[in-house]
C-alpha cells in the first residue's frame, strides 16, 4: 500500500483563504472527499470525477463517520492520493483527530494540513477582533453541536461566564436559546454584546448583532441559519465602531 491521505483544512470558505499547500494537494489528488463547508467556489473548482461528497445532503442524509473512515482506508489501499477536505481547520471541531487515529491504526500514511479556522476568521471578517487589549485577553472555542450520545454536556457554561474573555461558539445557532440562557443563569450580564456571523467569508455572508438577552429574537427576525457562529463578549461591540469604514462585512 503506497497511497496517502491528507487531512486538509480549507479555511472558512473564501477560496483566496486556502493555503498554497491545500490548493496544490486538491489539484494533485486522485480523490477529494469533502464536506459541505469548504465553500461553494472551492467545491465547484473540483472536477466531478475526482470529488466525493461525504457531507450532509439536501434530503437530510449524511455519510456516517465510520463510513468515511472506511472509505479513506479503502482508497489508500487502492494506491490513491486522497485529500480529506474539511471546512476551517481539520482539528477544530472537524473530527480530524478521529480520522487521523483511524488511519494510523490501519497503517495508512497521512499528513495534516492546517487551515484557517472560522472560529478566528469568522469574527475577523465581521470586524470583530477575537482579542482586544481593552476587552478580552482570552478566547474560548466551544462547539454548539456535541455528540448526541453524551448523557450531559461537557461544556461548563458557568466557568465560561466568569472568564471575562471572548466566547466563540461554532455550529451553535440552533441551540442559541439554551446556551445564552445558561450564561445568563451563570451570572453573565444580559447586556453583553453578541454577534452572529452566517457563512463567514462566503459571498452571501451576513452578520446580526444584539445582546445576550436579545440575540435569540435577533436571530429569528434576521432568519440566521447554519452555518453560523456566535461571538459573545465585549469584543462584539467593536464592530459598530469599525463597520462604517469597511466594505464586505455583512449586514
Amino acid at each position: 500500500m503506497t497511497g496517502k491521505v491528507y487531512l486538509v483544512g480549507s479555511g472558512p470558505g473564501d477560496p483566496e483563504l486556502l493555503t498554497v499547500k491545500a490548493q496544490r494537494l486538491i489539484d494533485e489528488a486522485d480523490v477529494v472527499l469533502h464536506d459541505k463547508l469548504p465553500g461553494p467556489e472551492i467545491l465547484d473548482s473540483i472536477p466531478d470525477e475526482r470529488a466525493e461528497d461525504v457531507g450532509k445532503r439536501a434530503n437530510g442524509e449524511r455519510t456516517s463517520q465510520p463510513e468515511i473512515n472506511r472509505r479513506l482506508v479503502e482508497l489508500a489501499e487502492e494506491d490513491k492520493t486522497v485529500v480529506r477536505l474539511k471546512g476551517g481547520d481539520p482539528f477544530v471541531f472537524g473530527r480530524g483527530g478521529e480520522e487521523m487515529v483511524h488511519l494510523a491504526e490501519h497503517g495508512v500514511p497521512f499528513e495534516v494540513v492546517p487551515g484557517v479556522t472560522s472560529a478566528i476568521a469568522g469574527p475577523g471578517v465581521a470586524a470583530i477582533p477575537a482579542t482586544h487589549r481593552d476587552h478580552a485577553s482570552t478566547v474560548s472555542l466551544v462547539t454548539g453541536h456535541e455528540d448526541p450520545e453524551k448523557e450531559e454536556s461537557a461544556v461548563d457554561w458557568e466557568a465560561l461566564a466568569s472568564t471575562d474573555g471572548t466566547i466563540v461558539v461554532l455550529m451553535g445557532v440552533g441551540k442559541l436559546p439554551e446556551y445564552t440562557s445558561a450564561l445568563r443563569n451563570a451570572g453573565m450580564a444580559e447586556s453583553t454584546p453578541v454577534a452572529l456571523v452566517e457563512r463567514a467569508t462566503w459571498p452571501n455572508q451576513r452578520v446580526a448583532t444584539g445582546t445576550l438577552d436579545s440575540i435569540v429574537d435577533v436571530r429569528d427576525e434576521a432568519g440566521i441559519e447554519p452555518p453560523a457562529l456566535t461571538v459573545i463578549g465585549d469584543v462584539a461591540s467593536e464592530r459598530e465602531r469599525a463597520v462604517e469604514f469597511l466594505e464586505g462585512v455583512g449586514e
